[in-house]
Parts: C-alpha cells; sequence; structure tokens
C-alpha cells in the first residue's frame, strides 16, 4: 500500500511538473497583470509580503512578488511547496510555533505568517500558490480564506489568459505554431545569427491518419496527439520546449549543436518513437519520420523553417529513411511543382502560355496522313518552355484537371472542325484522365463542344492509358458506356505498360491500341522486344483492335512494324509535335512528295 502511494505521488508531481513547464512561466520577466493582485493582496491582508510563487523541481520562482527582493528560495521546507503537494490552502498562524516549519528558510529570515491558495490547472494539477506573508504571528479569518483563493483563481485566469490563449494547443497543453514563431524571434533578439537546428516529427503519415479517424474516430486520434506528446516530452526532457503543429506533428529547436550531433539525435528519436508501441506507451503501430533543418536566428523567417523542416520530414517518409536533412535541390523541385500548379490557372486565362501541337499518324498500308494526335504545350512566362511530362500528373491531380481537359477539348474540336471543312480526313486525337471519367457529366460536355462546332464523331478521338481504364469506380464506368453508346471512337494509350493482365481487353469499349514507345525503341535491337510487340499486334487485331505504333525513329523500326502489320505509325521518323500552321504545310509537303514518287508508304 505504501509503495502504492509513493508510486501515485511520484507520478502526480511528474505530470505537474510537466503541466508547469508547458505555460512557460518560470523564468519569464516581471507582469504588471500578475503585480497587480500580488498588491492587491498585500492591500486586503494588511501585510508586506504577497507573492504568485511557483512550484518547480527543487525551488519556488515567484512570478510576482511584494516585500521581496529575491525572486527565488529552495522548495526544501517551503511553505508553498506544500500547498504544491497538497493542493489544499494553507495557513499557519506562527511558524515558529510549526515543528516543521520553525527551522525552515522562511522563519529563519523573519517570517512568522503564512496563507497560501493553491494555483490548480484545470486538469487539477497545482502549480504554486497565491500567497501572502507577515513578519508577526497573525489569526485569518474564514472570509480572509475565501479572498485568498478567490485571488488564487484570477491569478489562474490571468495565467490561461496571458499565456494559453492563441500560444497553446488545447488539446496537448503543447505551445502551438504561433507560439514556435514568436519564441523564435525572442531568440534571434539576443543571439542574432546563430546556427541552431530545427527538427520537425511526423508520428503518423497522412494515410494512416486519414485510416484512424475512419476506423476509430476522431477522438481517437485526439488520444494519440495527446498521448505521444506526453511521451515525447518525457524522452526529450523539460528542458526541451516541443511544439505541437498538428495531429500527432510536433517540431523543437536545438541551439548550439553540432550537424553531425544533429543527425544523431534525429535518428535515435525516429527510432525510439518507432518503437514505441513495443513500451506499451501507445495502442496504435506508429511510421515516425523526423525531418531537419539548419538555420541562422534572426536570419531566415520562422514560417520558412517550419516548412523547410516539414518538407524534410515528408523526404524522409517517401525516401523510408526514417530521417531526412533539408535538401536545397530537392525543395526547389517542389517549389519548382507548387509554382507550376499556382501558375496554371493563370496559363489558362491566357492564351499565349497554352497551345496545342499535332503529331501526324499515317498509315502504314498507305503512307497517308489519317489522323493526328493533339499535345498541349505550356510557354511559361517566368520558366519557360514546361515538359507536359512535367506539369500534367501535376495537374491531374488538382481541381484544375477538368479546366486542363475542357481547353484541350475546346480548342482541339476547334481544330478538328476546321480540318473537317478543308476536307483533309484528319481525325483528331484527345488524350484524357482517370480523372474526367469520374466526372458524371463529362460525355455530356464532350458531345455539347461537339455540336457547338459542327463536328462529327468520326473527326475526333479520346485516349486514355491502361490505367484510366482499368479499376477505376462505377462513375468511370459509367461514363466509358455513355462514350461508347454515343458512338465516340476510344483508343487506349500506352498499351503493354500498365497491367500484365489484359483480361480487361474483354470489356472496355475501345476500338485502337497504341503499342507504347518503350517496346517500339527496342524492337531492331532487341529479339524480345520484336516478339513482344509481334504478340502485341497479334493479339489486338484477333480482338478487333486498330494498331498504332508510338515513337518510330528509325526507318528500319517503320519496316518492321509495317511487315508485322502495325496499322498506323507515329514518331518523329515521320514529324514531331507541329502547331496547326506547321501541320498543314507538313501534310501539304507530304501529299506532293507521294505524288511524284507514286508511292504508297512514303515515310517522308
Amino acid at each position: 500500500m505504501t509503495n502504492t502511494l509513493h508510486n501515485e505521488a511520484e507520478e502526480y508531481e511528474r505530470k505537474r511538473l510537466f503541466a508547469l513547464r508547458q505555460l512557460n512561466l518560470l523564468d519569464t520577466s516581471p507582469s504588471e497583470s500578475f503585480d497587480r493582485i500580488t498588491r492587491i493582496a498585500s492591500q486586503l491582508f494588511d501585510l508586506p509580503i504577497a507573492a504568485v510563487s511557483l512550484t518547480d523541481a527543487d525551488r519556488q520562482w515567484f512570478k510576482s512578488r511584494v516585500g521581496v527582493e529575491h525572486w527565488e528560495i529552495p522548495r526544501f521546507k517551503a511553505c508553498c511547496g506544500e500547498v504544491a503537494d497538497s493542493a489544499d490552502t494553507l495557513v499557519i498562524n506562527d511558524l515558529l510555533a510549526s515543528n516543521h516549519y520553525r527551522d525552515s528558510p522562511l522563519a529563519q529570515s523573519g517570517i512568522r505568517f503564512y496563507a497560501g491558495a493553491p494555483l490548480v490547472t484545470n486538469d487539477g494539477y497545482t502549480l504554486g500558490a497565491m500567497c501572502v506573508l507577515g513578519k508577526q504571528p497573525r489569526e485569518i479569518t474564514e472570509h480572509e480564506v475565501a479572498i485568498l483563493q478567490d485571488l488564487a483563481a484570477m491569478v489562474m485566469a490571468q495565467i490561461e489568459l496571458q499565456h494559453a490563449f492563441g500560444r497553446l494547443d488545447p488539446l496537448t497543453g503543447l505551445p502551438n505554431r504561433s507560439k514556435f514563431v514568436e519564441d523564435l524571434q525572442d531568440r534571434a533578439r539576443d543571439n542574432t545569427g546563430s546556427i541552431c537546428f530545427a527538427l520537425f516529427i511526423d508520428l503518423v503519415d497522412t494515410a494512416g491518419a486519414s485510416t484512424l479517424q475512419r476506423v476509430m474516430g476522431p477522438a481517437y486520434l485526439d488520444d494519440l496527439s495527446r498521448d505521444s506528446a506526453r511521451f515525447l516530452q518525457e524522452l526529450l526532457g523539460l528542458e526541451v520546449t516541443l511544439y505541437h503543429m498538428g495531429p500527432c506533428q510536433y517540431a523543437l529547436v536545438l541551439e548550439d549543436a553540432e550537424h553531425e550531433q544533429v543527425v544523431s539525435r534525429a535518428a535515435w528519436l525516429q527510432q525510439t518513437l518507432a518503437a514505441m508501441e513495443n513500451a506499451d506507451k501507445l495502442p496504435f503501430m506508429l511510421s515516425p519520420a523526423v525531418g531537419v533543418t539548419p538555420f541562422h536566428l534572426g536570419k531566415e523567417d520562422p514560417a520558412t523553417i517550419l516548412r523547410t523542416a516539414h518538407s524534410a520530414c515528408q523526404d524522409a517518409r517517401h525516401a523510408e529513411t526514417g530521417v531526412g536533412f533539408y535538401s536545397l535541390a530537392l525543395d526547389a523541385i517542389h517549389q519548382r511543382r507548387f509554382s507550376l500548379i499556382a501558375g496554371f490557372r493563370q496559363a489558362l486565362e491566357q492564351p499565349q502560355q497554352l497551345g496545342l501541337a499535332y503529331q501526324p499518324r499515317v498509315s502504314m498500308s498507305t503512307g497517308g496522313c489519317v489522323g493526328a494526335e493533339a499535345l498541349i504545350r505550356w510557354n511559361h512566362p517566368r520558366l519557360g518552355t514546361i515538359s507536359p511530362a512535367e506539369f500534367i500528373p501535376l495537374v491531374e491531380k488538382t481541381p484544375l484537371a477538368r479546366a486542363l481537359t475542357d481547353w484541350v477539348i475546346r480548342h482541339a474540336v476547334a481544330q478538328a472542325a476546321q480540318w473537317h471543312r478543308q476536307n483533309l480526313g484528319i481525325r483528331v486525337s484527345i488524350n484524357i484522365s482517370a480523372t474526367n471519367l469520374e466526372e458524371k457529366d463529362f460525355t455530356a460536355r464532350l458531345l455539347a463542344t461537339l455540336a457547338a462546332q459542327n463536328v462529327p464523331l468520326s473527326a475526333i478521338e479520346l485516349e486514355l492509358t491502361e490505367s484510366a481504364l482499368v479499376g477505376k469506380g462505377r462513375a468511370a464506368r459509367d461514363e466509358l458506356d455513355a462514350l461508347a453508346k454515343a458512338g465516340v471512337r476510344i483508343a487506349i494509350d500506352d498499351f503493354g505498360t500498365g497491367y500484365s493482365g489484359l483480361s480487361y481487353l474483354q470489356h472496355v469499349p475501345a476500338q485502337v491500341v497504341k503499342v507504347d514507345r518503350s517496346f517500339v525503341a527496342q524492337i531492331e535491337n532487341e529479339a524480345r522486344s520484336w516478339t513482344l510487340v509481334k504478340s502485341m499486334i497479334s493479339m489486338a487485331h484477333e480482338l478487333g483492335y486498330h494498331v498504332v505504333a508510338e515513337g518510330i525513329e528509325t526507318h528500319e523500326a517503320y519496316r518492321l512494324l509495317q511487315a508485322l502489320g502495325c496499322d498506323e505509325a507515329q514518331g518523329y521518323l515521320l514529324a514531331k509535335p507541329l502547331p496547326a500552321q506547321e501541320f498543314e504545310s507538313w501534310l501539304s509537303a507530304r501529299h506532293e512528295g507521294e505524288s511524284s514518287l507514286g508511292r504508297r508508304d512514303v515515310l517522308g
């Protein structure tokens, strides 16, 4: 029983000190809002000494004091220490008459009377006492005790108002992002230029956090954040300020440390946190990652410091290294990606930035141009020409995916209409994404655009990758069915790269497959590539598909594919993607070449 009580007392003291440290009151500058309360206390009790006393591990520190010169006294045999231990109001009419306090530092300094009311947090932890002291023995009435308790409540209200509002996270009790910024600014005033390191700790990845909320409910993630905050603070020690940045996300700053020491400590933190559930600290398998960024106090903006530390943390998670150190090169990549996404909306509204180029598709049986793939081009005003391979995957993950496809369809259909009126017999292929198939009105919008331009369905073709066609939800399947029912011609782009199983070909309403350039590029030099392409063409034909080979760059590859019975060719051997006017010039020159040579397999 005695051991149990002792352990409970130790646990309470540990949590009490944790609560005290979280408020960041110790060793702070005087505050008039607290001094006003101590002056009132001294006057109400007509006593020379009053103080707001905070009980630290081994000392009593005065946040505010009247009639006392020193800022702290030892906790040993300090009356306020007993208040912190008992959480009760303590009155000692005469310290010299007390067996316990007669030889205390207070009594030896001439103090005879003490009365203190506990300063209690909402969680029930006593920070210290609102106390009044005198040099003569004194009695105290119940009314005066009530007044002292009211003054203690006023002190606690001031603590919560001044130090918690907007600076402390109510869930974990830790300083928040605003306090992180404020603390760095304060440190910079005294130590401008000092090298420091910010560590960003992420305990659960985004997918894991989402799963937790879905399966266990939001309260579980709150509990996880609260428990992990306590564990981390105990791990780091009370001398390290830990900041709460988001659900299960924390940050801290290390000063006076070498690069190797910081990296070593970050690795230790990550490994310790990864093993945390084994110590029964938390009931959930964590996947902690730690990001580190160096900075000079006062030289970098706190928001930038936090961003780069978080970026390093995400790099560590994606690389599965556990710990990441800020990389200027990687950050530049992330910044560029963000800049591209941010700038694309403006590009949609400025005709001079975006344009379409058209790469010819040629019949391998007649040599005539039968179609062209519309490919978007972006000329960024600051970054120059941006490859579609770079910006399209980024845009497709944002709400701008719909606007991107609408822009391409609108302009490609307008061009198809013009060529249709010129009787050129050119079918324009338009690339769309899986995201577009998930738009319930996609087919209706496409058909409306065609009707507005008076373009027949035969003048266009939609290209979708295998990944866009397979494994999508009900909405995507419905849109595919609607496109097929309307008579829209569909081509499977990058054929052979997406799925090893080809059973989906039985269900996808497509008419064309486009053999990916990665197979075509090796057809001359690798027998296995030739065999694969031969099998693809043969199988596609047997299933009733029209076959297009992409990425043809040599005459030999062209002839090999022609011999295998491939229906159409596309690639730099024939022409690179061209603006509409240049495409028309190329087409005219090709027709002239065919006429003069009288051949049906002109390569150009």
